[in-house]
């Protein structure tokens, strides 16, 4: 990792002066989406001035769940449960979600239909969905003019179902940015679906403890969700119950993990961050004050961890049109500077959002930027778009393998519930996981593994049989004791051979640190749920380490063993010391030669 990065932590970087130039807008011609500018020039020629010099999409991939078509007229019945069957393909690689561009050949080139062609090609796209039990939502029309006198549109269409296993698509994003930027508020704006009385009305029900009623302040992991029906239609508590009614409704699933913003609660932060594995991070800036407090340290974090991140200028309603303006070209700045190497892409209409959110997906230097208000719902409708339309990172067939895995579930959370018994909140990382099922749980204190059942499973607050790779959920144990849970911990197949360690070494960039990193230090280590104080053994090849330098270094965690895995993500801190890396080497606590030994008494377990 790039040592630049230490730039965008707190207390060791300056705002980068000079001018930032303009946020990339949305472009026509040759960028798939085009951002609503049309191709068409004077005289009836394409954007390239020449006939023979049309725009482009990219190629169709033959993966992915991107579908070109010139155009879908009266096809045969041969030729209809073809395209059927390839829109099933198209489906399954989007996990529920498909994209076609009506007017497009195979090889990019934007053609265009004339308007008769263009209905009767969305009459058959309608008969295919309606075939597979899906709804097509129309995107956006453009106007092309490729060596043709009569005008030609192509058209982008996204096609929706509720996937065959029931399991509906769920995008995990993280909600960062420095105390009172109103994020609470936002996520109160978007799942209540009532606008902020300008007093904090809209956040009341996101808050867990009275102290964060009291303050106003986010100081706990809170997660609120936001679905969208196959037509692209929120569905949110404004017309639903209750959660169960919610997940009933939609095809898709947003669901936000709220994270605090104060820097006395950044090991919570920090822990969502590494823990919760969220797909994106929304980083949320109040256009009155700028990159304040940990706007700067949180940016790190997420790019630290390589989370793609859009960002949200809230609070415009309260600011001059200047103000906003001059807070948007702050933010280009720190985007542009080395360390980051972004390109921001400023959001300001339905066909900007709908490209954002294409070009996110596909390119990690992208940056959407939103400016919005929770109290006049100014440009709230954009961003909406941009949620319903991004895709997930992940495709089906790396879904299938990591789901034939042995499983592995990571725990994050652990409540005691009445009438149900302890509850274990988490995220399975690997495998599958169904009612009924035994699994172990380690590594305690004497890095043993604890024999146990799942009772139940609850995803997104209602039921559920099955749990698939990838998914949140929550675990009912019944009667098995919560003394002897922790978080950090996994439950895994008995199967398994689970790696735990004391000792460890990772390769480490030192971010930023007052003096010299040497041995003896003591930090504070996140590897996934993990979170321990370790001390640092053994630098190698060096004595001592300073700001923005490389190292192998050997940590010792001081409580007890934890289960990491070779190449999972480091982050450590202690103060205004930051660092990051990556595990490259385990000193294992290794198994006995017959795997599992009872003695620690009935039902437990130890290596």
């Amino acid at each position: 990792m790039d040592s630049r990065v230490s730039e965008l932590f707190g207390g060791c970087c300056r705002p980068a002066g000079g001018g930032a130039g303009g946020a990339l807008r949305g472009r026509g011609g040759a960028v798939p989406g085009g951002g609503g500018s049309k191709a068409k020039k004077k005289n009836g020629r394409s954007r390239g001035g020449k006939a023979n010099n049309p725009p482009y999409l990219p190629p169709e991939a033959e993966d992915g769940n991107i579908e070109y078509k010139l155009k879908l007229v009266n096809p045969s019945q041969y030729r209809f449960e073809h395209l059927v069957t390839q829109m099933k393909w198209r489906l399954q690689e989007g996990r529920g979600e498909a994209v076609y561009q009506i007017g497009v050949e195979d090889n990019g080139l934007l053609v265009g239909l004339s308007e008769e062609e263009m209905r009767a090609s969305l009459k058959t796209l309608r008969r295919m969905a309606e075939k597979v039990g899906a709804d097509i939502t129309v995107l956006r029309e453009r106007e092309v003019d490729y060596d043709s006198d009569v005008p030609r549109k192509i058209t982008e269409v996204l096609v929706r179902k509720v996937p065959d296993n029931q399991q509906f698509l769920d995008l995990r994003v993280a909600v960062l940015g420095n105390v009172d930027s109103g994020k609470s508020t936002l996520l109160g704006v978007l799942t209540q679906g009532e606008l902020d009385n300008g007093r904090g009305r809209a956040r009341l029900n996101l808050f867990r403890h009275l102290h964060e009623i009291q303050s106003g302040r986010t100081s706990s992991i809170s997660f609120e969700i936001l679905g969208f029906n196959s037509k692209g239609e929120v569905v949110n508590y404004s017309d639903s119950r209750t959660a169960e009614e919610i997940c009933e409704s939609s095809s898709k699933m947003i669901t936000f993990i709220d994270l605090a913003g104060h820097h006395k609660y950044l090991k919570t932060t920090i822990f969502g961050l590494t823990s919760y594995c969220p797909d994106f991070a929304m980083l949320v800036v109040s256009a009155n004050t700028g990159i304040a407090g940990t706007t700067r340290e949180h940016l790190g974090l997420a790019m630290a961890l390589k989370v793609p991140f859009f960002i949200v200028i809230s609070k415009v309603d309260l600011c001059s049109k200047a103000t906003v303006e001059r807070t948007v070209k702050q933010l280009e700045r720190i985007l542009k500077q080395p360390g980051c190497n972004k390109l921001p892409l400023l959001v300001n209409s339905d066909d900007d959002a709908v490209t954002a959110a294409q070009q996110f997906a596909q390119s990690p230097n992208i940056t959407p930027i939103f400016t919005l208000s929770s109290v006049s719902g100014e440009n709230l409708d954009l961003l909406k778009v941009f949620l319903n339309i991004l895709p997930p990172l992940t495709n089906s067939k790396e879904q299938e393998e990591l789901m034939q895995q042995l499983t592995e579930f990571q725990v994050d959370e652990i409540y005691t519930v009445p009438e149900v018994g302890t509850v274990v909140g988490g995220t399975l990382s690997s495998g599958i996981c169904r009612e009924g099922e035994n699994l172990v749980v380690g590594p305690t204190d004497d890095g043993k593994f604890l024999r146990l059942k799942v009772c139940s499973i609850q995803r997104n607050r209602s039921a559920c049989r099955v749990l698939r790779a990838g998914q949140a959920a929550t675990l009912a144990l019944g009667p098995f004791d919560r003394s002897l849970l922790r978080k950090g911990m996994v439950m895994v197949s008995p199967e398994m051979n689970p790696t735990i360690c004391s000792v460890f070494e990772a390769e480490i960039v030192l971010l930023f640190h007052a003096t010299t990193f040497r041995k003896g230090f003591q930090v504070t280590v996140h590897v996934g749920n993990v979170r321990q104080t370790a001390i640092v053994e053994k630098i190698h090849g060096k004595d001592k380490l300073r700001t923005g330098e490389k190292a192998v270094v050997r940590f010792r965690f001081i409580k007890h063993p934890e289960y990491l895995k070779i190449g999972a993500k480091l982050l450590f801190r202690e103060g205004v010391t930051k660092g990051i890396g990556h595990v490259t080497d385990l000193q294992a606590i290794t198994t006995k030669e017959n795997g599992l030994e009872e003695s620690l008494g009935p039902g437990q377990l130890s290596f």
